[in-house]
């Protein structure tokens, strides 16, 4: 039988490069998106329609954003990911409360509701995966990102506490916190900026989306039977 994904800001570009590669792996693909449809029937036009379980419009940034997708959203659901992309850039004394809440929202109350609402249905069929992008942000800390790294550094404790809860009943919870990854989110920097940042690397080089679809859909296949708890770093060695 073939696996349902949810996945869980789909319209970004990684959601949408892991969107990709899970329908060429063969999943069946739910996805929640916040505004940008044209995105999701890009994705639905490229998906057999065997495989496609439709796309639900949500705002994350609040409780009762959270709850009014619950409401709507099925609990039956063999894998999770968690891709959304909400980043907040400046410094930390001039954000607002509202700005902080959407974040926290985004990144950390809906992985803990949606998880919840689907666990009863994997622990009972003892299988199941959840895998959260978080960011090596999350890790590191960054100057100007600070309440965006506070909360990828949750997610990243979520994912440990969480494992070691449900791993008795067969569920595996793990995160791949992505470096410097060539997407929308980084347009704001100048060429200089670029070639800088891409000279720090490692690799020598911005990862690609495609490359963190590849970590997820191993954390999500048998291959990764034994792993669990798990922080993939997918950052060219930054």
């Amino acid at each position: 039988m073939s696996k349902r994904c949810l996945i869980v800001g789909a319209s970004g570009e990684i959601g949408s490069s892991v969107t990709q590669t899970l329908v060429e792996k063969g999943y069946l693909v739910g996805l929640q998106y916040h505004s940008n449809w044209r995105i999701i029937e890009n994705l639905k036009n490229q998906t057999p329609e065997s495989q496609w379980l439709g796309a639900l419009q949500a705002d994350l940034t609040t409780t009762v954003g959270i709850k009014a997708f619950l409401q709507l959203v099925s609990k039956e659901w063999e894998a999770i990911v968690f891709c959304g992309g909400h980043l907040w850039k400046g410094l930390f004394q001039d954000m607002t409360d509202v700005e902080m809440d959407e974040l926290y929202h985004v990144h950390l109350k809906a992985p803990w509701m949606i998880s919840r609402h689907v666990l009863p249905f994997m622990i009972h069929n003892k299988a199941g995966n959840i895998v959260i992008v978080s960011s090596v942000f999350g890790e590191e800390g960054a100057s100007m990102e600070v309440a965006y790294s506070s909360v990828k550094g949750a997610q990243i404790s979520f994912v440990k506490a969480l494992s070691k809860e449900v791993a008795p009943s067969g569920v595996r919870v793990n995160a791949v916190t992505p470096g410097v990854i060539a997407t929308k989110m980084n347009d704001m920097l100048s060429p200089e900026e670029w070639n800088t940042l891409e000279d720090e690397i490692p690799l020598g080089r911005a990862g690609q989306p495609y490359e963190i679809a590849d970590a997820i859909s191993y954390l999500l296949s048998d291959q990764s039977s034994y792993v669990t708890g798990h922080v993939l770093r997918v950052n060219g060695g930054w």
